[in-house]
C-alpha cells in the first residue's frame, strides 16, 4: 500500500490531493498544520510527502527544511517531497529546500499522478 502524506490547511488543496490519490492500492493521510507533519511522518512513514507551500503557522518550505535536518541527525528516514507552489518565482524556494518535485497550482489530478508515479519510482513514470 502506498501511503501519501499530505499537509495543508486549505481544504480544497487537500481534496485537490486525495482526489488524484484516490485507489484501491492507496492511503491519504492529511495534516492541517505544519507542525504536526514531523510527527505524522514518523508515525505513518510514507512513501510520498505533499507540502503546501502555504500553511498558515509553517509553510512548506519551512517543513521541508525540518524534514531534511531529521534527516541529516539520523532521526528520520528520508522523505520524498512534493512540494506545491503558487507561483513561478517559488522554484528559486524550493530549489534551497531539497524538495523532490515540484509544481505550480493549481495541479490537474493527472499532473499529480504522474509526478508522483516518477517519484515513487513506479514503472508508469513519465516526465513532470
Amino acid at each position: 500500500m502506498t501511503t501519501i502524506l499530505v499537509a495543508a490547511d486549505a481544504r480544497w488543496v487537500r481534496d485537490q490531493v486525495r482526489a488524484a490519490f484516490t485507489a484501491p492500492d492507496m492511503r491519504v493521510v492529511e495534516v492541517t498544520r505544519g507542525q504536526d507533519v514531523r510527527e505524522a511522518f514518523a508515525r505513518e512513514h510514507p512513501d510520498l510527502v505533499v507540502l503546501d507551500l502555504n500553511i498558515g503557522n509553517m509553510g512548506g518550505i519551512a517543513v521541508a527544511l525540518d524534514l531534511r535536518l531529521e534527516e541529516s541527525a539520523g532521526r528520520l528516514e528520508r522523505a520524498r517531497i512534493l512540494l506545491l507552489l503558487d507561483r513561478e518565482a517559488d522554484r528559486f524556494l524550493a530549489r534551497r529546500a531539497d524538495v523532490d518535485a515540484m509544481l505550480v497550482k493549481p495541479v490537474d489530478a493527472g499532473i499529480l499522478r504522474r509526478c508522483a508515479k516518477q517519484l515513487l519510482g513506479t514503472p508508469q513514470a513519465t516526465g513532470v
